[in-house]
């Protein structure tokens, strides 16, 4: 007698047809989860990234440019999800106040623009650019973006803060 089983042939067909099913099944629940979950355009720059990769080298020579003649601080001390306000201040090279800056702000989460928070005209004295208080919709990470423009030059400013650490910001 043969110790050979005859039917170890008849497995292989079965285990393939339940793999490529399997492999099927998985691929179809991956785009559901995609489509339920998209995925964010990047803010970089206050723009998408592809208007951002395609003015790559015009943004970073607007920089330069600012820098040579422009210090812009963040004075706020600390990012609350309540009664946040929000403080820029802007110099010359020369320690002078500048006061005709025009600062755009955004406020937003890294995972959704759905809870976006734009800040516009801001009052200003001596340099310093202060927005009304704003409550945060929820609490946590957030990017505080500017685009600080004084006459032709501009330049975009980047900041991570969380709630939960009021006191630490991230340049």
């Amino acid at each position: 007698m043969s110790m050979i089983d005859k039917n170890a042939g008849k497995k292989w067909p079965w285990i393939i047809g339940l793999s490529t099913i399997a492999i099927i099944g998985f691929a179809v629940a991956t785009v559901k989860v995609a489509i339920k979950n998209p995925v964010e355009m990047s803010d970089y720059g206050m723009q998408s990234y592809h208007t951002y990769d395609d003015n790559a080298n015009d943004i970073i020579n607007a920089k330069i440019a600012f820098d040579r003649l422009y210090t812009v601080g963040f004075l706020t001390p600390q990012v609350l999800k309540k009664k946040s306000v929000l403080i820029y201040e802007v110099k010359d090279k020369f320690d002078n106040a500048i006061n005709n800056a025009k600062i755009e702000v955004i406020l937003t989460r890294p995972d959704t623009i759905k809870l976006d928070l734009n800040l516009t005209n801001p009052s200003v004295h001596e340099g310093k650019y202060t927005f009304n208080a704003i409550d945060l919709p929820k609490s946590g990470r957030w990017d505080i973006m500017a685009k600080v423009t004084i006459g032709e030059n501009q330049r975009y400013y980047s900041l991570k803060a969380d709630t939960r650490y009021p006191n630490t910001t991230e340049f």
